[in-house]
């Protein structure tokens, strides 16, 4: 897909950050079995791609304002636009040398996300979208949910709340509630590629609570526009603030919707 100068910037943006990261990548998998553990060099490894990505993105756009998840925040001169930027999402999985991790980019305009990108550097893929034009996968491939209608044949994906978060109770009650209904439930451990292959047809759906903005802000916009639907769990509240989602193609999303929703 030929996209626009900003989506450009993304892309470039998102893959050197990702180089930077498998070569940090490499090391944590030879420091995972030392007794000094890889814990401070993925945190190091996290705040330098999230360097890349303020130097290459805000180079680029220098009035843009700027939100990561390692804690910078710049308020741009024009207040229309901002960055949305999760250098890192799968921490856990990379400090523990598991390839499954991703390099997560949103454009915010008023209010709506309407370019994302979100790169797994480990296997290359390159997921992104503009809004109304698509979804995409590396340089041709055209993304759209999938098309399945049984939720028997369905799998889906969450997140399990960990270390005593709070809601962890509810995400036992939804599974509770999901499992014996569906094909099966995956847990990755990494919000944005779970939403990448959602709007890739390889889940039928997702969903999870106690989320950030920059967990979501670009997959969801790659969801929808690979034909899938997005909402909070709450109907009604905005998304980017509200810390729940649910994802999901058409066909499946109103009766995995319902289980979710309704806990009786």
């Amino acid at each position: 897909m030929q996209g626009s100068a900003n989506l450009n910037i993304m892309l470039k943006a998102a893959r050197r950050a990702g180089r930077s990261l498998v070569k940090d990548f490499r090391e944590v998998e030879n420091l995972q079995v030392s007794a000094k553990g890889p814990g401070d060099f993925v945190t190091r490894a996290d705040k330098a791609a999230e360097a890349i990505l303020v130097e290459d993105l805000m180079e680029a756009r220098p009035n843009y304002g700027f939100l990561g998840e390692e804690g910078t925040s710049i308020d741009g001169k024009d207040p229309t636009r901002r960055w949305i930027v999760d250098p890192l999402d799968g921490t856990t999985n990379y400090l523990h040398g598991l390839p499954h991790w991703a390099v997560s980019i949103g454009l915010e305009h008023k209010g709506e996300v309407v370019a994302g990108v979100v790169y797994d550097p480990a296997k290359d893929e390159m997921f992104y979208a503009e809004k109304g034009a698509g979804a995409w996968l590396n340089d041709s491939q055209r993304l759209r949910v999938s098309g399945r209608t049984k939720m028997i044949e369905s799998v889906f994906a969450t997140g399990i709340p960990f270390a005593g978060r709070g809601e962890l109770p509810a995400t036992l009650q939804d599974l509770a509630r999901l499992m014996p209904a569906c094909a099966g439930v995956r847990r990755w451990g990494a919000a944005a590629l779970d939403l990448a292959y959602v709007a890739a047809g390889r889940y039928e759906g997702y969903w999870e609570r106690g989320l950030n903005a920059w967990d979501i802000a670009a997959g969801q916009l790659i969801v929808r526009e690979a034909g899938g639907l997005v909402e909070p769990i709450t109907p009604g509240r905005d998304l980017l603030t509200d810390g729940t989602i649910i994802a999901a193609a058409e066909p499946s999303f109103d009766g995995f919707a319902k289980i979710i929703r309704n806990p009786s």
